[in-house]
């Protein structure tokens, strides 16, 4: 019995049909965001005529009265991202040392699949338990007036990204090549001092870009700080603010979009802010790319 194998013409067609594949999905990803770019602009930019500037940046959101100041959503969303931050960026990298350099063999095939499993919880469900668990526990511990807080918000994000962070640093911090870690355990560094000394600067890009797909997370969070934050469209002054409502770009959008005419100002309004949610996105995925390609091609220069 003779079997026949793939001759050079068969796997130069395949190699053409999976590369024209890939093209098609990077022109068709292209594609959608174009179209989601051209969309907000139509819908968003008829604000700027409709409502003057200064009270487009103004201190007061309330819509029924024609005020439309988008500076308490806009600083409500920075200050829960902020928090989130930097109470994620730290777990998230920690974890990932500790699964892929620390851990042993068995802890590893527990906790990798466990910290899928935590990426994948649905927003609605991690607000149900901000609103049952942190918020009460916050508002005691801290002798709050309320448990609805931006404090409390931002520690549920960060809950919410450090999954996605440690997931993605982990399979950084594999790829970086076990001769690294020999050579400098046979210059006489300590196992911490290869981890934080070699591993981790090696693996800097791939964590830079986990941390950014995490925050990402975090600024376009809807419903769980929706349900945790208060709601109330006030601008946050000083570091008390952190335990005071606030109200974010997203749930603003997700909670007056069904309730608003089309066509009219409250309407464009509201895609004006999604216009800014999404520069600022933008704004922040560019820094990040371009410290990451910095980055590499330093290393790049060091190596060679």
């Amino acid at each position: 019995m003779t079997t026949t194998r793939p001759t050079s013409t068969q796997n130069l067609s395949l190699e053409k049909v999976l590369s024209l594949f890939i093209r098609l999905a990077g022109y068709l990803s292209v594609l959608y965001v174009s179209l989601i770019c051209l969309f907000l602009l139509k819908e968003g930019l008829p604000a700027l005529r409709e409502v003057e500037g200064e009270s487009l940046l103004g201190r007061v959101w309330y819509p029924i009265e024609g005020y439309f100041g988008i500076l308490p959503l806009l600083m409500g969303s920075l200050v829960v991202t902020v928090g989130a931050a930097l109470i994620a960026t730290p777990l998230g990298v920690s974890t990932a040392v500790f699964i892929s350099e620390v851990a042993p063999q068995w802890a590893k095939e527990v906790l990798k699949p466990l910290v899928e499993i935590l990426a994948g919880i649905p927003s609605v469900v991690l607000g149900f338990i901000g609103i049952l668990v942190l918020s009460p526990f916050f508002r005691q511990a801290m002798n709050l007036p309320t448990g609805l807080t931006a404090f409390t918000g931002a520690v549920l994000l960060g809950w919410a990204a450090v999954p996605t962070i440690a997931s993605i640093s982990e399979d950084a911090l594999n790829t970086v090549p076990r001769a690294y870690r020999e050579a400098a355990m046979a210059l006489g560094a300590t196992h911490w001092q290869t981890i934080w000394g070699v591993t981790v600067p090696a693996a800097r890009s791939g964590i830079l870009t986990a941390i950014t797909l995490g925050l990402g997370r975090v600024i376009g969070e809807t419903m769980a700080v929706m349900m945790v934050t208060g709601n109330a469209p006030v601008v946050p002054e000083g570091l008390q603010a952190l335990f005071l409502p606030v109200r974010t770009m997203t749930a603003t959008i997700a909670s007056e979009m069904g309730e608003v005419a089309k066509g009219s100002t409250h309407y464009h309004v509201l895609f004006f802010i999604g216009i800014t949610l999404f520069i600022l996105s933008l704004i922040f995925n560019i820094t990040a790319f371009a410290l990451s390609a910095r980055k590499i091609k330093r290393s790049e220069r060091l190596l060679s």
